[in-house]
């Protein structure tokens, strides 16, 4: 099984996907007040089909959560997962010019 973390590096504005110690994908997001816009996420072809893209959206969306903070999905990917994962609907919006 492979070793999987996920990286918040608030001064790059990005979530950071680690998979057996190498950088695999991101998630970028912009911070504004009350609200982070989560813009684009990228897995590295080599590590695509696995499930990596929802591990690091996952751990995205719950950092939101635990921050207070709430979310816009302008990424197509995370609106999607939000669709597919109704738990975090009350956090996240869906931006409708996705």
């Amino acid at each position: 099984m492979a070793d999987v973390t996920v990286t918040h590096s608030p001064e790059q504005e990005r979530y950071v996907l680690t998979v057996d110690g190498e950088q695999a994908g991101y998630l970028d997001y912009v911070d504004e007040v009350e609200v982070r816009l989560l813009t684009h996420t990228v897995v590295d072809a080599e590590y695509g089909g696995n499930g990596y893209a929802a591990v690091l959206t996952k751990a995205a969306l719950d950092d939101v959560v635990d921050s207070g903070k709430r979310a816009r999905a302008v990424c197509s990917y995370v609106a999607n997962y939000v669709t597919k994962h109704p738990e975090y609907a009350s956090v996240v919006e869906v931006a409708a010019d996705r």
